[in-house]
Formats: structure tokens, C-alpha cells, sequence
């Protein structure tokens, strides 16, 4: 089975989260350990997910909030990463915040894997307008959740079966030879 790696944004996602819930329910799931997460800073956390993905090569990479701008930063950046598909959901935006400004700006270009993004109609951290732009630019499918906040613990999400579904289906789009191990000497200077 393909290797689910869960990229967390800020402060993290601790139980009852979602993304807790499926790190603590799936064999071949993995939460990321991003430093510092009420501090992030972009060069460690796009360091430490790189070196994620390096070691689990051909995962599907799962990012809430600004873990889904992140795993954008990652991919649009060095595209040959290993990675198979982004699942990401709520992405933030960075503009105008004082804590997470400097992973702005999210960039907006072709993802070289398939990718997802699930939004929602009243987000806070981002509109569905502003989401679907970057589901254009980045060449992914959106889903609209209709309202359903920022889809984490404060707005109802604990466990998220759906999301699961969600992460099959990618994996579905993305069938395809599977890519070969990257040496990691390769990526040691990212």
C-alpha cells in the first residue's frame, strides 16, 4: 500500500483532529514531525518534509492548512520530489498574517503530481474564491465541503472518514509506474 505522509500546519494537529485520528488509525499512515509548530519557520519545515518523503518515496502527501501551502511550496520548488499525490485541504492564506506571512507568497503553479484540494464556503483562513484559484493554478480537482469552517477540530472534524476516501481516489488518479528510489545524497542539499 502506498504511504500516507500527514503534513500538520500550524500549532499542529493534536487529538481530536482529523489528521491525529488517522495517524492513530492506519498502519501506513505518518504524521510529519515539523518543528516548532507555533513557530514554524518555511526553511526547517520544507527541510524536514523533504527529507519525509526521501525516506517513505512514492507516499501521497496529506497537508492541512498551512501544511497544504507547504507541501505547494515543496512540490513547486523542487518538482522531481518523489512524491505521488497532494491531498490538501483548508489551505491558508499567508497574506496579512503575522505568524505564518513568511510562507507567502503561496505560489501558483502547476503541481507535478494530481493533487486535491478540499475548501470550504466559510473558511476563515482562506474563501473558496481565493481556493479554487490556487486549485487552477496548481492543476487540481476542488471539492467545496460546503460550510464547514477551517475542516478541524474546532469546526466538527475528529475523525474524517471521507478524507481517507478522498486520499483513495487520488491514489486511483495517480496510478502509474511506480518512481524509483531517489538517492538521498540527492536531496541532502535541500
Amino acid at each position: 500500500m502506498t504511504q500516507t505522509l500527514i503534513v500538520p500546519g500550524l500549532d499542529g494537529s493534536p487529538a481530536p483532529h482529523w489528521q491525529h485520528w488517522w495517524s492513530v488509525t492506519e498502519a501506513d499512515a505518518q504524521m510529519v514531525d515539523l518543528s516548532d509548530p507555533s513557530r514554524p519557520v518555511p526553511a526547517v519545515w520544507e527541510y524536514e518534509l523533504a527529507q519525509a518523503i526521501v525516506a517513505a518515496p512514492d507516499s501521497i502527501l496529506v497537508g492541512h492548512s498551512l501544511g497544504a501551502v507547504l507541501i505547494a511550496r515543496l512540490l513547486t520548488r523542487y518538482p522531481d520530489l518523489p512524491v505521488r499525490a497532494a491531498l490538501l485541504v483548508a489551505p491558508a492564506e499567508t497574506r496579512g498574517s503575522d505568524r505564518i506571512g513568511q510562507f507567502g507568497p503561496i505560489p501558483e503553479r502547476l503541481l507535478p503530481v494530481p493533487s486535491t484540494v478540499v475548501a470550504s464556503r466559510n473558511d476563515p483562513w482562506m474563501s473558496l474564491g481565493r481556493a479554487s484559484q490556487l486549485a487552477s493554478a496548481w492543476g487540481a480537482r476542488l471539492v467545496d465541503l460546503g460550510e464547514a469552517g477551517h475542516i478541524n477540530r474546532a469546526s466538527g472534524f475528529g475523525p474524517w472518514p471521507e478524507g481517507k476516501v478522498l486520499r483513495d481516489a487520488l491514489i486511483l488518479r495517480s496510478a502509474r509506474a511506480p518512481f524509483l528510489a531517489v538517492p538521498q545524497a540527492a536531496w541532502r542539499a535541500i
